[in-house]
């Protein structure tokens, strides 16, 4: 990461648990977020909706202990 590098260093990516989300987490991963603690899985009365936190880096400079 940059000075010029404007990419939060965490996110939480939610949605419906699909190939989408999946691409979304996947494309996360190849640009250089790692992933942070499980996964969280709901049923919100019609479809399963998934949430992944994730730390931009390795984490460590931040204090994020791998989980």
């Amino acid at each position: 990461m940059d000075d010029h590098d404007d990419r939060l260093r965490y996110r939480l990516l939610t949605g419906p648990d699909d190939a989408d989300f999946c691409r979304r987490v996947s494309e996360a991963l190849a640009d250089g977020y790692r992933l942070h603690g499980s996964p969280a899985i709901t049923f919100d009365g019609e479809r399963v909706v998934v949430a992944q936190a994730m730390v931009l880096g390795d984490g460590w400079s931040a204090g994020v202990t791998p989980v």
